[in-house]
């Protein structure tokens, strides 16, 4: 189940299911209330009692057949009201079967050890709670009993992971069908606790119809892509990947990258350094090959003698015209070469993002780009600074703006291509958050760019192998653990 569907599109699932049968929206609704029943009462069955906190909507009708179902077991429920049900709705036809006793959410008052069951409002929610609803969502936070939420937390949209206005942290979160963006997106992915996708019967055909074009970063999604060892394989048909080096003082970043690219499994991999740091390098190299590069016809030369599959620029490198213009020359090169823009080289740009661009639209090979917030901010600062935008929408808006797949990095990585693709990582731990583990991650996506994988399914491909790597390592890591350990998580993978 890797799709992500926007709540609009989960609102057409539930349309179509309910065209194609056996169940109306009552039936789905009662699915959903008995699958919540059993997730809450295979974790929480010695709760003295569980508070049902009900909205007028779908969300809300859920709530009250999770009530009556409790009840039904003899169990202490209450359910408390935030306004009726819309009239003539499903939520209206539930609430008329609920036997137990409801009052009035004001009312409402945590009680330590008992349940609280969000149902208020789910992912749709489009604009900020108030009044009543934001005061019951304040007592619940602030008593710090335990949250079961239906779909989502209230407060947090399922589109974004924003909170609108206020939410309660879940301890669990009982979903159906599909995930939402806002179940993995921060802060909403800290806020759902376990999230659960609970099969409701909703068939998975309807996906052919809505066509979603969000998922989760797993291996379903890029393994088809993934490199065949042949067993006439040699080290050049694996590809070749050259990483530009900074000079002297800064030199350890680039080896960084062509480690991660050698050990993900490129053929060969040349550091293309400046001649002051050529000595400091060949110190630290073994099977990376060294080339000195300075200036534009050496690296034209190496390209046409070596025709590489692709490249690492931006690790240590500077921010100067240099850069620029060796990022203009791979992109516009004869022969085709991926390149993977990351750190410096992405700040170089900032300051004319266009001049980029145009380089982007001439790229016989795949481009990507690989910030953080603050990169990402520097060069894209009308999006960065949208509040409106969400991660998710300002990754995909800048991949069509540069014609590049972005990796926009954090612990809810995003990765978008240019066609409208993502995906939203969910496996990267935050022992990640070391000085030099962007540019392993941006050696990775070279090594699988030269192997042949196309530009989406190798970024996405790296950063869940990326986040493996992390777990793998644990407490302690630090940058260079991670290329050394990477052919164990192969070895476990494939």
């Amino acid at each position: 189940m890797i799709e992500l569907l926007t709540p609009q599109e989960m609102s057409r699932a539930d349309a179509l299911a309910m065209e194609n049968g056996p169940d109306d929206g009552g039936g789905l609704m009662r699915r959903a209330g008995a699958t919540v029943v059993d997730e809450v009462l295979a974790r929480f069955a010695e709760a003295p009692g569980f508070d049902i906190l009900c909205g007028p909507g779908n969300n809300g009708g859920d709530g009250y057949v999770v009530a009556d179902l409790l009840g039904e077991r003899g169990l202490d429920v209450a359910v408390w009201r935030l306004a009726a049900p819309r009239a003539g709705s499903d939520c209206e036809a539930m609430a008329a079967r609920c036997r137990a006793e409801n009052s009035p959410l004001e009312d409402y008052r945590p009680v330590p050890g008992r349940i609280a069951i969000d149902a208020l409002f789910g992912a749709g929610l489009s604009k900020p709670i108030e009044g009543t609803a934001a005061q019951a969502l304040g007592k619940l936070r602030n008593a710090g009993v335990r949250v079961v939420a239906v779909d989502m937390p209230s407060g947090v949209s399922g589109a974004t992971g924003q909170v609108l206005g206020i939410a309660a942290p879940a301890v669990l979160t009982v979903t159906f069908f599909r995930r939402k963006p806002g179940h993995l997106l921060y802060p909403g992915r800290a806020l759902c606790g376990e999230t659960v996708v609970a099969d409701i019967g909703i068939d998975a055909g309807v996906l052919d119809e809505i066509a979603p074009r969000c998922f989760v970063n797993d291996p379903a999604l890029w393994r088809a892509q993934w490199p065949v060892m042949e067993p006439d394989l040699h080290k050049y048909r694996r590809g070749h990947v050259g990483v530009f080096s900074g000079g002297p003082m800064a030199t350890g970043a680039a080896r960084l990258s062509a480690r991660a690219a050698a050990r993900i499994g490129a053929g060969a991999v040349t550091l293309l350094s400046p001649g002051a740091a050529l000595a400091i390098n060949a110190m630290h190299l073994t099977s990376i090959m060294l080339r000195r590069v300075e200036g534009e016809q050496e690296l034209l030369q190496f390209h046409e003698e070596r025709n590489p599959k692709a490249y690492v620029l931006g690790p240590g490198f500077g921010v100067g015209e240099q850069t620029r213009r060796f990022a203009e020359l791979v992109l516009e090169a004869q022969q085709s070469a991926g390149l993977v823009l990351d750190a410096d080289a992405i700040t170089a740009f900032a300051g004319n993002p266009q001049r980029l661009a145009d380089a982007a639209s001439k790229r016989r090979g795949d481009l990507f780009l690989t910030p953080h917030v603050g990169e990402f901010s520097r060069l894209f600062p009308e999006l960065g600074g949208n509040d409106d935008l969400s991660k998710l929408d300002r990754a995909r808006e800048a991949a069509a703006r540069m014609n590049a797949v972005i990796v926009f990095k954090g612990p809810d990585t995003v990765i978008a291509a240019p066609d409208g693709r993502a995906a939203i990582n969910a496996n990267a731990g935050p022992h990640l958050a070391t000085a030099g583990s962007g540019d392993v991650l941006a050696g990775m996506i070279a090594g699988l760019c030269a192997q042949g994988m196309s530009g989406f399914e190798a970024a996405s491909a790296a950063v869940y192998l990326h986040g493996e790597t992390g777990n793998c390592c644990g407490a302690g890591l630090i940058a260079e653990d991670l290329p050394e350990r990477l052919p164990q998580i192969l070895r476990d993978n494939f």
